[in-house]
């Protein structure tokens, strides 16, 4: 069932969804050398005269000091979160002759499949299998503008360290700035007929490496160590959350269909003829247990069982039980026949050993049950009468105490 006010709305409009959020909190973290490095790692990227190789090269070798070479690992973030949005993040099947392409649709779809696939199968979350809904698109879920903890968001630490280390106006901070201008002016002014350019592309490309280094050896020193750590701190965090992100989206299909196959065949079970024959194919001994035992721990579920909490105090619950079962339904141990037939006809397994109809309901039985029972035979009738009871009503909660264990047991993915 879903909300259905708004819904016509949505018929008439198309959702637009897009990774804007995430582009305006990286535009609020251009500063300074920053943004010059994002200008130029989008000048590299949108080259239409260098080659792919050429641009792949040319981008390796500037990022000699990874956490200043920012325009890099924020463009790398965009652009993973562009493939989610548009699909191409999952690469078409070549071999298909009229392949599909994917869409942020069928993503979250399968996104969604595994928060419900993975606690069925394991009875954990997807979060613990690092399969939760961030663990795929946290990029785009504002991950890096939020904390659960008192730390800083990601974004909100890159800003405060870029401008800490912009207000310095450290002199290697400008001639860094200078070269990546240099670099990113030469770039944008090739031109298709431009020759032997390569020497010109490369000595620029070393002067932004020198100005790198230079620029990285400055902030190594107090009070800017701290804040440099803190930019490797955060670019590993960014870094980490694209590479999870990209190797789950790119084998959720997979994963996704494994899952949802081996939960179909545990469903399959149901079937008595379909059980026998897969516990006979199956070579895994888990699988093949699940079989054998599945329907000793279906008998074991017990529906009674199904609206009490498992956090529910375990004494209350078999209290609940006994009274929905009309127990004790011998309250006194006055009553020597109604304490004989209770031991009886009760699921307790006494036996009657052939003694009378007076046996039955007199202090014969009553003294017989007692030494089945291995309780003492000592005393008057009613108060050997009392001391059964009191067993009786002990056995009945044991009863109810083991079919609580053996549903939970049953209940209980392992």
């Amino acid at each position: 069932m879903t909300v259905a006010k708004g819904k016509k709305a949505l018929y008439e409009n198309d959702p637009n969804f897009s990774d804007q959020a995430l582009e305006n909190a990286i535009n609020n973290l251009k500063i300074g050398w920053v943004a010059k490095s994002i200008q130029l790692d989008t000048a590299i990227t949108d080259s239409t005269v260098l080659t792919s190789s050429q641009k792949n090269d040319l981008k390796d070798e500037i990022d000699n000091v990874p956490h200043l070479n920012m325009g890099r690992y924020l463009g790398d973030l965009l652009r993973h979160t562009k493939s989610i949005i548009d699909g191409t993040i999952i690469p078409v099947n070549d071999v298909a002759e009229n392949p599909t392409p994917t869409k942020f649709f069928e993503i979250v779809g399968e996104i969604q499949s595994l928060q419900e696939l993975i606690p069925s199968l394991t009875g954990e979350s997807a979060e613990s299998k690092n399969r939760g809904v961030n663990d795929h698109v946290g990029t785009l879920n504002n991950k890096f503008l939020e904390t659960e903890d008192s730390s800083l968001p990601t974004f909100t630490s890159l800003e405060q360290t870029i401008n800490f280390i912009d207000r310095a106006g450290l002199a290697t901070d400008t001639l860094y700035q200078t070269a990546i201008d240099d670099l990113k002016t030469f770039v944008v002014e090739l031109t298709g007929d431009s020759t032997d350019f390569q020497t010109s592309l490369d000595n620029r490309s070393n002067a932004l490496q020198t100005a790198a280094t230079n620029f990285d050896t400055a902030l190594q020193t107090h009070p800017y160590d701290l804040k440099r750590n803190q930019l490797i701190t955060d670019r590993n965090a960014i870094n980490t959350q694209v590479s999870l992100e990209s190797a789950n989206i790119k084998s959720i299909r997979d994963f996704t269909e494994t899952l949802a196959e081996k939960d179909a065949f545990t469903l399959l079970a149901r079937d008595p003829a379909i059980r026998k024959l897969l516990t006979n194919v199956a070579q895994n001994t888990n699988w093949k247990s699940y079989y054998e035992n599945y329907e000793t721990n279906f008998q074991n579920l017990n529906p009674i069982y199904d609206d009490i909490s498992r956090d529910a105090d375990r004494n209350v619950v078999v209290e609940e039980v006994l009274r929905s079962r009309g127990l004790p339904d011998v309250i006194d141990s006055l009553d020597v026949p109604a304490v004989a037939n209770k031991a009886l006809l009760g699921p307790y397994g006494l036996d009657s050993k052939g003694f009378g109809e007076e046996g039955v309901t007199g202090e014969v039985a009553i003294t017989e049950f007692l030494t089945q029972l291995r309780l003492s035979t000592i005393g008057s009738v009613y108060q050997k009468s009392e001391r059964l009871l009191k067993k009786l009503n002990d056995l009945d909660k044991e009863l109810v105490e083991q079919e609580l264990d053996a549903n939970q047991d049953s209940d209980t993915i392992s």
